[in-house]
């Protein structure tokens, strides 16, 4: 400065200028790092520059890096470690410091490397100075397009992720993994779901093993973060523990032990309405940025969407699945002789219902029958055309009808229906007096076999066509497999969704169920249990329906049988069947030698009930035990005229019937019943001999 009108220079009082006012004067201050301690000495001006208070500096490092992010933490400790390491004297690099308002700035920091008298690293002193003009241009707008690109990148990915949950516990799921936290910077989080009547169900309660009292269920009103950002759908972010402290008195006394420092609790709105809140708590952490803020509001609006969707998918599963449940039998009947164990799963995959079914039918005579179904499709109308199903199915075994005519008036009932609907089946009959079972198979895969000893086999069954394709086909035949089953032995029936997996051949499954059985508990509770819980670890988009039917008894000699079946005048298909029946029971029974003789006399007494009598008959057949083994055939009916024998003379077509009757039965008769007659024969048969499992020595069967 020069004074012209005394002609002297004056000079200010403050010049020359300092060191540390220079510094200050160009944003820059200096560091002076020990390496031994790892105490680090910032001046005054080091303090502005990093917006650091000395009286919130404790002089550790760590102090200082801690307030910078992540990535350019790791990129400013790899060069001094490379500098250190490599005997360079100088190092620069530019990277960011967040400040206490939540903020990012740009600084740029040189250093010296000082060593000792062997050249071992011992100081580096150096300067820091903020480089925001600096890089204002050039590197702030790289910094930005690699800010914008991160933020992208975390939406992107989170949403992608919950595109795959189907459930409300899969989205918590998604975002409490390591990887879901890590992104967001989080050590937890906390969901609540809105409740009709304005009360809020937390559904993801914050740190594990860590839940507070009282916030299992919440009210919009009540002053809970949650409950605030709901009622005002903005979001809210608690920067420190005073914020928390004196925001929410209730809930901070039992937050403030769990170390969380900061919270953003989001609102999740869908289609303009709130459905819940989100929150993610911090324990290390003050203050979010602006563009921090950007980001967890676009991830809430993600969220949302991905939680309606979930809520909507849990609603549809559980109506589904209660329709379901509705369909099947609300109780299974107490059946004398028998245990029965039945299970139903639902699909993992997808939320519509399928149409699998089980039925237990408790039977005249101290017979049961036992259907496992399923029909084409997984919606809702498949259970519906279930539903009707079973229950006409019951009412045809009900009626008395033998099971291949039980099974075929049930195809001819689901083709009559307006559907395109077809539906696979399983029926079989079990006199548990005698353990004989008679099966009947529409489509089905074929039932197991498990012997006392745990050993399992498949039995094969010769079956038709699924139930309405037979009918609309006319190919009605249902052929009646006769097996026995012991005291002691259980039988297993089930649909496919148990054997069948994707890219997997039929029968590795079948193989593989037989293992599982073979191996499995005694006890068939424990056994249908384990069933169900290789099917949930398995998943699988098929429903599961199972049915295991063990017959009561110590393990003792067959004795005998007996098959029971009703036959009506004018249903040709329902002579057929009984005809099959008594021809299964001769050859089942060790009655092969007789078979014409005794097949013949049953048709002659079964044709003469039907021509002779008003309405239907009932057939018997059982095994007699005593010091001669013999099979009786019983034909009931309602009329009280007994047969009598005639002359048929040597033109006549009939009248000799009897003849046929008495000469070849070993015995016969006719008694009286109080609501008609029932004409009887016997025949001496041959003590059976048993034989052992047809798939060899151990039993199991693929």
């Amino acid at each position: 400065m020069v004074d012209r009108a005394a002609g002297a220079l004056t000079l200010p009082d403050d010049w020359p200028a300092g060191p540390d006012r220079s510094l200050t004067l160009n944003r820059m201050g200096s560091f002076d790092w020990d390496l031994a301690s790892g105490m680090m000495h910032l001046d005054q001006p080091a303090h502005q520059v990093l917006d650091l208070p000395p009286g919130e500096y404790d002089g550790r490092r760590e102090t200082v890096t801690s307030r910078i992010p992540p990535e350019d933490a790791a990129r400013l400790e790899a060069l001094v470690a490379q500098a250190l390491k490599s005997g360079s004297e100088h190092y620069g690099v530019y990277f960011r410091i967040r400040r206490r308002d939540g903020s990012l700035r740009w600084t740029h920091t040189q250093g010296c490397v000082r060593r000792d008298g062997t050249g071992r690293p011992s100081r580096v002193i150096g300067i820091v100075r903020d480089a925001t003009e600096e890089l204002a241009d050039s590197t702030a707008r790289i910094a930005a397009d690699t800010e914008r690109r991160w933020q992208t990148s975390v939406v992107e990915s989170t949403t992608a992720a919950l595109a795959h949950a189907r459930t409300v516990q899969d989205v918590i799921d998604v975002l409490k993994d390591a990887h879901g936290l890590e992104i967001f910077g989080a050590t937890s989080l906390v969901m609540g779901l809105l409740e009709p009547g304005g009360r809020i169900q937390l559904v993801a309660g914050g740190p594990e093993e860590a839940f507070v009292p009282g916030t299992r269920y919440t009210r919009v009103d009540e002053q809970y973060p949650m409950s605030e950002v709901v009622r005002t759908l903005a979001p809210r972010f608690i920067e420190g523990p005073r914020d928390f402290a004196d925001s929410y008195p209730v809930l901070w006394p039992h937050i403030e032990a769990l170390g969380v420092e900061a919270a953003a609790y989001l609102p999740l709105i869908a289609q303009g309405r709130p459905i819940g809140a989100f929150g993610l708590l911090y324990g290390d952490r003050n203050g979010f940025s602006s563009e921090e803020r950007n980001l967890l509001v676009a991830l809430g609006s993600s969220i949302a969407q991905s939680v309606q969707r979930a809520v909507l998918y849990d609603q549809e599963h559980d109506l589904a699945e209660g329709l379901q449940q509705a369909m099947l039998p609300r109780r299974i009947p107490e059946v004398p002789g028998a245990q029965i164990a039945v299970r139903y799963r639902s699909a993992r995959m997808g939320r519509d219902i399928g149409g699998d079914w089980y039925d237990i039918i408790a039977l005249p005579g101290g017979r049961v029958g036992a259907v496992i179904g399923d029909v084409q499709g997984h919606d809702t109308d498949a259970a519906a055309v279930m539903g009707q199903l079973r229950i006409v199915l019951r009412a045809y075994a009900a009626e008395g009808h033998n099971p291949a005519t039980v099974m075929a008036r049930a195809s001819v009932f689901l083709h009559e229906l307006d559907t395109d609907r077809f539906a696979t089946c399983m029926y079989a009959e079990t006199d548990l007096a005698s353990g004989v079972v008679q099966v009947v198979r529409a489509g089905h895969v074929d039932p197991l076999l498990r012997d006392t000893d745990g050993s399992c086999r498949r039995l094969p069954v010769e079956g038709g066509l699924p139930l309405g394709l037979s009918a609309e086909f006319g190919r009605m035949e249902y052929p009646v497999t006769t097996v026995e089953l012991d005291p002691g032995q259980t039988l297993l029936l089930y649909t496919d969704g148990l054997v069948e997996q994707p890219g997997a051949d039929l029968d590795d499954g079948m193989q593989l169920l037989t293992a599982l059985v073979h191996s499995g508990p005694r006890d068939i509770q424990q056994l249908a249990d384990h069933l169900c819980e290789v099917v949930d670890e398995r998943g699988g988009d098929d429903d599961v329906a199972l049915l295991l039917l063990r017959r009561r008894g110590a393990l003792t000699p067959q004795t005998g049988g007996r098959l029971h079946q009703h036959v009506a005048q004018n249903d040709p298909g329902a002579l057929g069947s009984a005809r099959r029946m008594v021809r299964s029971a001769v050859h089942a029974w060790g009655a092969r030698e007789r078979a014409d003789e005794i097949e013949l006399v049953a048709d002659e007494l079964i044709t003469n009930a039907l021509l002779h009598t008003d309405g239907g008959a009932v057939v018997t057949v059982r095994v007699l035990s005593g010091p001669q083994r013999r099979l009786r055939v019983e034909v009931e009916d309602r009329s009280s005229v007994l047969p009598r024998r005639r002359d048929a003379g040597e033109s006549g077509v009939s009248g000799r019937g009897l003849l046929l009757v008495d000469r070849l039965t070993d015995a016969w008769g006719v008694d009286s019943r109080g609501s008609g007659k029932c004409v009887w024969c016997e025949f001496a048969v041959p003590e059976r001999q048993r034989e052992g499992p047809p798939d060899g020595p151990d039993g199991v069967s693929g």
